[in-house]
């Protein structure tokens, strides 16, 4: 006699989806920030992560942009882990806007008291509007990501009636 069909529930990894979640977000929203460097629109410097590390001068040039890109993709890897841990069970887009505008908030207002990065209201208004809309659509692309992967029933709804 046969056994009966039992439903394996596929979960994803936590680990290696959070890891292409944020090297993919790092590569896409880093690539924007160079875009919008390179368009005048920010005054901030593509390796303004990589400051503490290297000299200003270094970042200025080429071989610093692609430091401050790998800079920028590492570091949304690991916010990216902190998200998916702490909040991948939250519906809808507003808990990843918020949590791009916390890791805006983190770095540039924070930063700038302990003297890792410039005076945000010191940088013309485009540059701290485009990089705060930067950062808002790079924690909605984390979290909403995040929120379809984690809480979508549509999955396990086509696995039930298949069985």
């Amino acid at each position: 006699m046969s056994k009966p069909y039992t439903q394996k529930s596929e979960h994803t990894n936590l680990w290696t989806f959070s890891l292409e979640l944020g090297y993919f977000a790092g590569l896409i929203w880093g690539g924007a920030r160079w875009l919008m460097y390179a368009m005048h629109f920010t005054k901030v410097l593509p390796g303004f992560l990589a400051e503490p590390f290297f000299k200003h001068d270094f970042l200025k040039t080429s071989a610093g942009h692609l430091i401050g890109y790998l800079f920028f993709i590492a570091s949304s890897v690991i916010a990216t882990l902190l998200y998916v841990l702490l909040f991948r069970k939250l519906k809808g887009p507003w808990p990843g806007m918020i949590y791009g505008v916390l890791w805006w908030s983190v770095i540039f207002l924070a930063g700038s008291w302990l003297f890792l990065q410039q005076r945000p209201f010191r940088l013309p208004w485009n540059s701290v509007i485009s990089e705060f809309c930067i950062f808002l659509l790079w924690g909605l692309f984390i979290g909403y990501t995040a929120a379809i992967e984690y809480t979508d029933e549509r999955k396990r709804e086509q696995q039930t009636k298949l069985a």
